[in-house]
């Protein structure tokens, strides 16, 4: 599958986990299949326009966000920049100051 599928899957992913939703729950709340959820989340399954849509809806995201520096990565190269984006954009802003405060003090700890 793309690496667009797998990316977009594994944003599903993180804002579900991060709401507490089970698959079952977010495709109740969308609209769609169960199993449809899965293999989305997998990159199994190219997304239509129309389910991304749901499910959006559903998590409280704007597609815009979904689809947030897609375009930076590069085919078959591994973009941890891209990674750490979506790892942090999945979490709560409380969150988000913890992961950046360790990375602060990674920073400090390496510079000595």
């Amino acid at each position: 599958m793309s690496e667009i599928a797998k990316y977009i899957g594994q944003r599903i992913r993180n804002h579900r986990t991060r709401l507490g939703l089970s698959q079952e729950k977010l495709a109740e709340l969308s609209g769609v299949h169960h199993t449809y959820i899965g293999q989305l989340e997998r990159g199994e399954k190219n997304a239509t326009l129309e389910s991304i849509e749901k499910i959006s809806k559903a998590l409280n995201v704007s597609l815009s966000k979904l689809f947030e520096k897609l375009d930076e990565s590069e085919e078959g190269q591994k973009n941890i920049p891209l990674q750490c984006y979506d790892l942090f954009s999945a979490k709560t802003i409380k969150e988000q100051e913890q992961l950046f405060n360790i990375l602060l003090e990674i920073e400090k700890y390496n510079h000595k």
